[in-house]
């Protein structure tokens, strides 16, 4: 086989083969990466969530009033993020959420304490 009629071969496959994906098979891929979307997104909220985790670990007897004020602060802006992400979400996302606050609430609670 010479190597045109290889490469008219090849064209040829790839042709019927794209030619048998029917339009179903089309909107099943776009539901597929739609959802592989939305997965990407709550797991990236999951992971900033993770990593602004509870400042109340961190909380230290010894520590200054700036500090713990600084420490206050962070938890408050934390909580207006969780808000207004919890506003938006939607089932098990919500009850997650209102689980971080109420966590959050327990920390700015401490933190209010101390100072």
């Amino acid at each position: 086989m010479k190597r045109s009629e290889l490469a008219e071969y090849i064209k040829e496959t790839i042709v019927d083969v794209l030619t048998e994906v029917s339009q179903e098979d089309v909107d099943v891929a776009k539901a597929y990466n739609d959802e592989l979307e939305k997965t990407k997104a709550l797991q990236a909220d999951i992971t900033e969530d993770e990593d602004a985790e509870p400042v109340a670990k961190d909380i230290k007897k010894n520590d200054s009033i700036s500090t713990i004020s600084r420490k206050l602060q962070d938890t408050s802006k934390e909580m207006k993020a969780v808000v207004n992400k919890w506003k938006k979400a939607e089932g098990e996302d919500k009850e997650r959420l209102l689980a971080r606050l109420k966590e959050l609430t327990k920390i700015k609670k401490e933190l209010e304490g101390l100072i």
